[in-house]
């Protein structure tokens, strides 16, 4: 009698579990020294940059044979101009998640957190070595971003059905955080997303969350 043999199997998400492609937004506009960015609710908003809109066409190659059931994305402009060109070609209409917004990064948000990490401020330097963004002066507490971010997974999950798929146009700090909730890594693990970059996300039908990928960049070099 032949023995039992048992193969090696692929990855496969579990049955009725679904997926949310996160996506970071492309890169946007050059922060300029005393000329901060336009401000939405005291959030820096600035648009794409020219390498920015060429990334967000390359995420729309990318997941356009996808089937995805939903488009998500934040009141900042980058992440909607991002959206852009898969929401045309898929004919889904983006649905604006306020929760997901960038962290707020108090006297350091308006372009000011890009320069100070350039010129090696010790602030910056501060913030990694607790992995806190708290230590800045201002910026939303470490608890209040947990929360908000959580909730608005939540939202998008509650519209979507069992084995479903839907891609979420967030940010740097958003992704680090919900790949920390999912793995119960440490705060910072998952802080550096490139722009344009995949990180997907698991969720089981019993709540259980699982990183499947992160930061996939295999389409922004075609």
């Amino acid at each position: 009698m032949a023995a039992q043999r048992y193969p090696q199997e692929d990855y496969s998400r579990p049955e009725g579990s679904i997926e949310i492609v996160l996506v970071r937004h492309g890169a946007s506009a050059e922060a300029v020294e005393d000329q901060p960015f336009e401000l939405l609710e005291g959030q820096a908003d600035p648009a794409l940059s020219e390498a920015g809109e060429r990334q967000a066409q390359l995420v729309a190659a990318h997941l356009a044979s996808e089937p995805l059931a939903g488009l998500f994305v934040t009141p900042l402009r980058r992440t909607a101009q991002t959206a852009a060109p898969l929401a045309a070609a898929t004919g889904l209409a983006p649905v604006v998640v306020p929760e997901l917004r960038e962290v707020h990064l108090g006297e350091l948000d308006g372009g000011a957190f890009r320069i100070a990490v350039r010129r090696r401020d010790p602030r910056v330097a501060e913030v990694f070595a607790q992995q806190r963004w708290d230590v800045i002066p201002g910026a939303e507490t470490m608890e209040g971003f947990a929360q908000r971010t959580r909730a608005g997974i939540e939202r998008i999950l509650d519209g979507l059905a069992p084995g479903a798929s839907a891609a979420a146009f967030v940010h740097g700090g958003v992704i680090g955080e919900l790949c920390r909730q999912a793995s119960d890594s440490r705060p910072f693990a998952f802080v550096h997303a490139d722009n344009g970059s995949l990180t997907r996300i698991v969720v089981l039908p019993n709540g259980g969350r699982w990183v499947r990928t992160f930061n996939e960049g295999g389409h922004l070099r075609l």
